[in-house]
């Protein structure tokens, strides 16, 4: 067991943790190095595809990505260091020995106003059989109070689902006035380059503009416990055209143990991420296009 008895228990009481020197100096260093590969490509487009999410103002002199969607499938070093560092024996300690990756991604909030990340709770997103769900976000750099941390409401895993809905829509985010959310409550998850941040799917969450001189490099991983099967967003997670194309797809995302063909039905809150936004391809354009109302 890697995290402490303290370290679990303050995870499952206030759904989020801390835990720092998650890999190596060596290993950051390479990872920054094929980061920077990642700005240099985004100089060749001009618009989102289906690797990057660009920021307002991105030119080829001038590249301000948002986003790199599943850096892991891109690249084998974003996948492979999930078991060559502290990730995995994290994921065991928290989710058990059977554990999936969802999805990766890249956030590479730009300086001088990169972009929000409206209140939300992931699990609105992609609600499953039960809530051994988690999201990872590797601090690349270090992040401090001025450049757009990470901010949750503790305990909020434990109380209700809001609705993350805007005039009939799905947007991706909460209205800053419903009366299940307290701002006041807040926490920012600020810490060093190499530190990562683990809040549960149900965690009331989100993070400001990037208003520093400095980038603010994020690499989250989101994971679920191997009995957990989503209820929606199969065309997001699980993009199958056949059984025998599904159940490979499943062994492919197993960061460790084994594929579970029995999933644990549990109690909890759902509402379905429906009908969607216009654009639903990551969740700041969810949130653009589905008008949801700023915090900040």
């Amino acid at each position: 067991m890697l995290l402490s008895e303290e370290q679990i228990q303050f995870y499952n009481d206030q759904g989020y943790l801390l835990v720092e020197d998650v890999i190596t100096e060596s290993q950051h260093k390479k990872m920054l190095n094929l980061i920077e590969g990642f700005f240099e490509n985004s100089k060749k487009i001009t618009e989102n595809d289906n690797v990057f999410d660009l920021e307002e103002g991105h030119s080829f002199n001038n590249p301000r990505l948002k986003r790199v969607k599943q850096p892991h499938q891109h690249t084998p070093f974003f996948w492979d260091i999930i078991k060559e560092s502290k990730i995995e024996s994290i994921l065991v300690d928290l989710l058990g020995n059977d554990v999936s990756l969802k999805t990766s991604k890249l956030n590479t909030k730009a300086p001088g106003g990169g972009a929000a990340v409206e209140w939300h709770q992931d699990w609105a997103f992609y609600p499953h059989t039960n809530d051994k769900v988690l999201a990872l976000g590797l601090m690349l750099n270090d992040v401090e109070i001025d450049n757009g941390p990470l901010m949750v409401i503790p305990e909020s895993h434990k109380g209700p689902v809001l609705s993350h809905n805007n005039g009939g829509v799905f947007c991706g985010a909460i209205n800053p006035d419903d009366k299940n959310f307290d701002l006041s409550k807040a926490v920012t998850l600020t810490g060093k380059a190499r530190s990562m941040t683990i809040h549960h799917a149900r965690t009331l969450h989100g993070s400001a503009p990037n208003n520093s001189d400095r980038d603010r490099i994020v690499l989250f991983y989101e994971c679920n416990s191997a009995d957990a099967w989503p209820l929606v967003g199969v065309g997001a997670y699980l993009k199958n055209l056949n059984p025998i194309e599904l159940c490979n797809q499943l062994e492919r995302q197993m960061v460790c143990g084994e594929v579970s063909y029995q999933p644990v039905m549990e109690n909890v809150p759902v509402v379905l991420p429906l009908p969607p936004a216009p654009d639903y391809g990551s969740i700041f354009t969810t949130q653009k296009t589905g008008g949801a109302k700023s915090v900040f």
